[in-house]
């Protein structure tokens, strides 16, 4: 993983956590060396977040020296994918540009290989200026997910992702059908009859993010650490892990919190190094793995 004069701050079978800066850690990593990239960096939010957030204006800028260390590190075939929430301009309704600013820069480096969309049906009704009192604008609800890759052919199999189908296409493969035209002109063809195992997810994820009683809560609680707010849900790396790795692959997170990617890797067989900044964070974190088979 590392070349090494960085110690961990606690290991487990197949990972290792990193108290530190994101750039020195990952420029003690060898090149070409890890499969995914799988993270959510802080948001440009208009409130100041306990993790610490960055200005919507000078995003682009502060995250590039991580964009160059992240794609030297990838393997040629690895993929970078990033939880990014969008931020509004203050003191408007209206929409910053910050992200699309951000992936036209990142895409001078990167192949955008696909963009996904995480529809979180919890969230909370925001900004509530504008939706709840104004009542002019909808409930933001969405984050994307962009996924980037070193080379216009990444590492990926659809295969490793099917969701069961559904009830209507399980009729269908029992009891056949006619080949037809749809009115879009798409040929409906005896192909469509054979079982795949599951039907190919759309690039839509509907993930609820409620999860409120989970060890990592009340272990953070009882031992007086703070819960980190802006967790993602494991749904969503175990999701890309599974899509863009195999078990052995390296999986990263430059950007941990509470180390929600690790904790997937590692129940998906893959090796993986977190890296997070806030000491408190960090031993938080500790507690998505079994104690017995950590090393500090």
């Amino acid at each position: 993983m590392a070349k090494s004069r960085l110690q961990p701050s606690y290991t487990t079978p197949l990972g290792k956590a990193y108290l530190g800066d994101a750039l020195d850690v990952l420029g003690s990593l060898r090149g070409d060396s890890v499969s995914l990239v799988m993270t959510s960096p802080p948001f440009a939010l208009r409130r100041k977040k306990a993790y610490g957030n960055v200005e919507a204006s000078e995003y682009v800028e502060w995250f590039m020296p991580f964009a160059r260390e992240i794609h030297r590190v990838l393997r040629p075939d690895g993929s970078f994918v990033m939880d990014l929430g969008g931020a509004w301009n203050r003191g408007s309704g209206t929409r910053s540009l910050f992200p699309y600013h951000l992936i036209i820069k990142l895409c001078e480096t990167f192949h955008l290989a696909q963009d996904f969309y995480w529809f979180n049906p919890s969230r909370l009704p925001t900004p509530a200026e504008w939706v709840t009192i104004r009542r002019t604008r909808v409930k933001d609800a969405v984050n994307t997910l962009w996924w980037l890759s070193k080379s216009p052919e990444p590492q990926a199999d659809n295969r490793r992702v099917l969701k069961p189908y559904s009830r209507s296409m399980k009729r269908l493969l029992r009891d056949g059908y006619e080949p037809a035209i749809r009115p879009s002109q798409h040929e409906i063809g005896p192909h469509f009859q054979k079982d795949n195992g599951g039907a190919i997810p759309p690039n839509l994820l509907t993930v609820p993010n409620t999860r409120s009683q989970e060890d990592y809560i009340f272990k953070c609680r009882a031992a007086g650490l703070p819960i980190h707010p802006a967790r993602y849900p494991p749904e969503i790396p175990d999701f890309f892990i599974r899509l863009l790795t195999l078990p052995g692959n390296l999986v990263v997170d430059p950007f941990a919190g509470s180390n929600v990617t690790g904790q997937a890797a590692e129940a998906q067989q893959r090796r993986w190094l977190s890296i997070e900044i806030d000491p408190h964070y960090v031993a938080g974190s500790r507690f998505r793995f079994d104690k017995a088979t950590m090393v500090a």
